[in-house]
């Protein structure tokens, strides 16, 4: 039995498929990898900065001026999503900017400016974690074991 008819595709399909293989354009993957750790750090400094600029101008110490660096963060990726900003630097910069917590934050802005014709309540309430809700889930429930394990390793004196 030929390879063709294990796989269901005719020999037209598979010449096809050479073909489209041949002229496809390739992905330059690591160029895209180094710009996403270099993006994604880059944010990740700028967030850094932000915190220092907490602790070192009020009354944080550096644990506690995570939250509002962290709402900061948020609040500019929201912005910048508004203004379009975002997107152009996202396509540029690829997974870099998903990473991080401005990725979360322009899911579900986009979401809703995508969504706000259709109301309020409807329109963004409705669709405003349409993209972000499996993040969400996936990560209360990764929180929930890791606190599970953490407290059985407690419990048993391994930590």
């Amino acid at each position: 039995m030929s390879q063709n008819k294990k796989k269901n595709i005719s020999p037209k399909q598979d010449q096809y498929q050479q073909l489209a293989q041949k002229h496809e354009k390739k992905r330059p993957v690591i160029k895209n990898c180094i710009k996403a750790f270099i993006v994604g750090g880059f944010i990740c400094v700028i967030g850094q900065c932000i915190q220092m600029f907490y602790y070192t101008f009020f009354d944080f110490t550096q644990r506690s001026a995570s939250d509002p660096t962290i709402a900061t963060l948020i609040l500019l990726a929201v912005l910048f999503t508004g203004f379009g900003v975002y997107d152009r630097f996202a396509q540029f910069a690829g997974a870099g900017t998903a990473v991080p917590v401005t990725g979360f934050a322009n899911s579900v802005a986009s979401a809703a400016i995508e969504h706000r014709t259709e109301g309020y309540v409807l329109g963004v309430g409705g669709n405003i974690f349409k993209l972000a809700g499996s993040v969400i889930v996936f990560g209360t429930v990764a929180a929930f074991v890791i606190a599970l394990i953490k407290t059985v390793f407690i419990q048993w004196g391994g930590l």
